[in-house]
């Protein structure tokens, strides 16, 4: 007689919480797969505009990366994932949580009730998350995100989307900064989009008194943003004209700088450091820096096939040159996380590299610099940028 397929049995329960709205969580664990930085897998409800979705969170060491699935699919994924790669899943719901574990053929799944446990909303996060809910602000129509009515404007909506999810990620990392008041230097701020919002959101919303300070080089862009400040009132907000190199940061709690191109990057980052900042965060752009030197060097010969093709190339130096960064910070103090992170399915895909500096942290030197000399041999490369920086 055959055992009970208890994967199925799992799929069920999952199925019907799903339709019937008593869907917690599933989480998948035990995983055993070709991915040693991937630690588990939830799966979530979702609504979304295309009808109510399996959201599914891949949850790395270092980052976290979201799809949402049809009921078919989704269902694939967990019978192939439960069956191969992932030894144990745990089943959330209003009524009941399900236990799987599995080892070799053996499986086994244990079903106890509970009492009391509320469904989590599916509300994918819309506008009922945004940081900014006010839309009639000075600086809004000033940056031409607002119409003389106050409402964004049509062909403005993305570009508020991505800014209040920036303003979502940095204003708990800021908030949680200890001075008082926090200096927060923005390099190559462009026309302080994040600016303005982070400033009116801890002001107006967190209550945090803050100064930010947006270096830019374009002398018009600072004159016309520190006009802005002043029009709205921001007494903590201000430009400077200069480049990130000749700024002096320091002070600086925190140093942040969004798709600062190539090595501008880097030199935001090692301003961060120089200053002994707190916080750096940066979301990177262009990595021509690190792909130079893997296109004129001599990356292992096993690389070969990643590195035929020229999307592959610009793909590989993109990651190449953030884990060179990472590492770099690491080995001056910081814990680093990068992650991925999608503002809406409108914007692109970024990097977003955040560095907290703890002096309790810090990975084996020898062991972080070991690491740092194995992966510029194997992609043929020279120096980084911030390396060279950080070695004067």
């Amino acid at each position: 007689m055959n055992s009970p397929d208890r994967i199925e049995e799992l799929l069920n329960a999952t199925r019907d919480s799903f339709s019937s709205g008593a869907l917690v969580q599933l989480k998948l664990g035990g995983y055993h797969g070709p991915e040693p930085e991937l630690k588990a897998v939830l799966v979530k409800k979702i609504a979304t505009k295309g009808g109510e979705k399996y959201s599914f969170t891949w949850r790395y060491k270092t980052r976290d990366t979201i799809k949402n699935y049809a009921e078919d699919e989704a269902m694939e994924l967990l019978r192939d994932g439960l069956a191969v790669e992932f030894r144990s899943a745990q089943l959330a719901t209003t009524g009941f949580d399900m236990l799987f574990e599995r080892n070799g053929e053996k499986q086994r799944l244990k079903r106890t009730e509970v009492k009391g446990r509320a469904a989590p909303s599916t509300e994918h996060n819309r506008a009922k998350n945004r940081p900014l809910s006010e839309t009639g602000k000075p600086w809004l129509k000033a940056l031409g995100l607002a119409g003389k009515n106050g409402a964004i404007r049509h062909d403005a909506q993305d570009k508020f989307r991505q800014i209040n999810k920036m303003v979502e990620i940095f204003a708990p990392l800021v908030a949680a900064l200890k001075a008082e008041p926090p200096l927060i230097v923005d390099m190559g701020a462009g026309k302080g989009y994040l600016d303005f919002a982070l400033y009116d959101y801890l002001a107006t919303v967190v209550k945090r008194p803050v100064r930010i300070v947006g270096v830019e080089l374009r002398e018009q862009l600072v004159e016309d943003g520190n006009a802005t400040a002043k029009a709205s009132g921001f007494a903590g907000l201000s430009f400077e004209a200069g480049a990130i190199m000749a700024f002096d940061a320091s002070g600086a709690d925190a140093v942040i700088a969004l798709h600062a191109c190539d090595t501008a990057t880097d030199d935001a980052i090692f301003k961060g450091i120089a200053a002994g900042a707190a916080l750096i965060a940066v979301a990177p752009c262009c990595h021509k820096q690190i792909r130079r030197q893997m296109e004129a060097g001599k990356p292992d010969e096993t690389l070969e096939p990643l590195l035929r093709h020229g999307i592959f190339v610009e793909r590989q130096a993109e990651m190449v040159t953030d884990t060179l960064r990472a590492l770099l910070l690491e080995l001056n103090g910081y814990r680093t996380r990068v992650f991925e992170f999608v503002s809406d399915a409108h914007t692109p895909k970024n990097n977003l590299i955040v560095a907290e500096k703890d002096g309790r942290f810090g990975r084996d030197r020898e062991a972080v610099l070991r690491q740092i000399a194995e992966i510029k041999a194997m992609f043929g490369i020279d120096q980084h940028h911030l390396e060279g920086l950080l070695v004067g």
